[in-house]
């Protein structure tokens, strides 16, 4: 079939259409916003990039369209695709039709670290020789791309509660019909669509109710809104981890940073995983990924010893260059948590050598001001913090600047940001860009002016 991608280069797409070529389809697609490291990854693979929505793209008619989430009515495609009945799906439906029957899924879902856990568990499956499927929503920096078909009945997916399509308004994860399934966490996020955290709960719960009785659901201990999903009902085994807990499966931190820690079952030791990623929520992500990666039969030896070779994800505080003895971070941050805890996660890495956010605050949530209140206190290990004031975003953030509890400055030019930056650079530094987006292209600038600082 020729399937033709609307909104191909967001990470889900882009790993879908990877998917559909591999499956036998020839695959093209068409996005507004072309950049990397999607764009980089389709055109590797040989997917034709089309830039915007002109309906000449259509013609002639591909076989079937798959509709990205990022399309609503009134996109050119979107409404020619309607006028002349092209056959069109969702990405999540496709996956559900095409890919996932007879498949054993193990599904990743949870505010944050969705996208480090299924890479994680992806990784300890195919160093254990179980050749899995996956899909992932960020580039994998273990494996060739973001998804593959894989060699065995074992499929990773990143499990996203956000909407389907604009004409199939159930979350993306409810397709997916996991056997073993992580809950790695649950906040209030994609105010967009949520009015509360109550209604992330129901979908969450919708969820839970696929996972067949013989089927594991992973969580962690003592976090109420998933107790509370749970209570909804739940129908399959479940098991509980934590971190220097009492939980049946528990990390042990023997580094402050997260770098080394101890994984226990029921109270026996089983090994230490000595990594290069910090912060707690990373042992987390670790420890729920080799539960999952046992109940398909990998040896929790095996998963310590994948863990402790494992290189990360792209944009999750990848460290992008160092220069001039300045390090620059590329972080993937949408939530003010995400925020503090991968700040925290370096901090506790670095000791006192000085630390500089950059942010934008780029999420939907975050522009709609939905978390404006816990926002500055998110950057609270910083020693010094850089707001981007999107050109869409509808309210200021100099109105919150004040309240920082660190110095702090906003910027609406990105090349007055950078020259600032710059101009505060010193050997020693640890510089964290922080955004879910492009920011405008910020790190390659940063980097090349860093660059073309005199030596002494």
């Amino acid at each position: 079939m020729h399937i033709h991608i609307l909104g191909i280069c967001g990470t889900f797409m882009g790993s879908l259409a990877i998917l559909a070529r591999e499956a036998g389809h020839r695959v093209t697609g068409s996005d507004q916003n072309v950049y990397p490291p999607m764009s980089t990854q389709l055109e590797t693979q040989g997917i034709e990039l089309i830039q915007g929505y002109d309906p000449a793209q259509l013609r002639p008619a591909p076989d079937l369209i798959i509709v990205g989430n990022a399309m609503s009515r009134g996109n050119p495609c979107v409404e020619y695709m309607l006028e002349q009945g092209l056959p069109y799906t969702s990405g999540p439906q496709w996956l559900h039709d095409h890919l996932l029957p007879g498949r054993w899924v193990l599904a990743v879902a949870g505010t944050h670290g969705k996208t480090t856990t299924a890479t994680m568990l992806a990784w300890i499956l195919d160093q254990a020789g179980m050749a899995p499927g996956f899909l992932i929503g960020g580039v994998p920096q273990g494996f060739d791309c973001s998804a593959r078909l894989g060699e065995t009945p074992f499929f990773v997916i990143e499990a996203d509660e956000y909407d389907t399509a604009f004409f199939d308004k159930r979350s993306k994860f409810v397709h997916y019909q996991p056997r073993t399934l992580i809950m790695n966490n649950l906040e209030y996020d994609h105010a967009d669509i949520f009015p509360d955290l109550a209604a992330i709960q129901r979908q969450f719960h919708h969820l839970n109710r696929l996972v067949p009785g013989k089927g594991l659901l992973i969580r962690p201990a003592g976090v109420a809104a998933l107790d509370e999903v749970v209570e909804m009902g739940c129908w399959s085994e479940q098991q509980l981890t934590g971190l220097n807990s009492q939980a049946e499966w528990s990390a042990q931190l023997l580094q402050p940073d997260g770098s080394c820690f101890a994984v226990y079952h029921q109270g026996e030791k089983l090994g230490e995983v000595s990594w290069s990623l910090s912060g707690d929520h990373n042992v987390m992500n670790g420890l729920n990924a080799l539960v999952a990666a046992r109940h398909v039969g990998v040896l929790p030896s095996q998963a310590i010893q994948a863990l402790s070779a494992f290189s990360g994800v792209k944009r999750r505080m990848e460290l992008l260059g160092q220069v001039g003895g300045v390090s620059v971070y590329d972080d993937f941050a949408h939530h003010p948590t995400a925020i503090a805890t991968t700040l925290a996660g370096l901090r506790a890495q670095i000791g006192d050598a000085p630390l500089v956010a950059v942010i934008e605050p780029r999420s939907n949530t975050m522009r709609l001001g939905s978390h404006s209140d816990r926002l500055m206190a998110s950057t609270q290990q910083a020693d010094q913090v850089f707001w981007y004031q999107p050109p869409a975003m509808d309210w200021s953030l100099a109105s919150l600047a004040a309240a920082c509890p660190v110095p702090s400055e906003v910027y609406g030019d990105i090349d007055q940001l950078v020259k600032r930056l710059v101009q505060q650079a010193r050997p020693g530094m640890h510089l964290v860009i922080m955004s879910n987006g492009g920011f405008a292209g910020i790190h390659t600038k940063l980097l090349t002016a860093l660059k073309e600082l005199p030596n002494d």
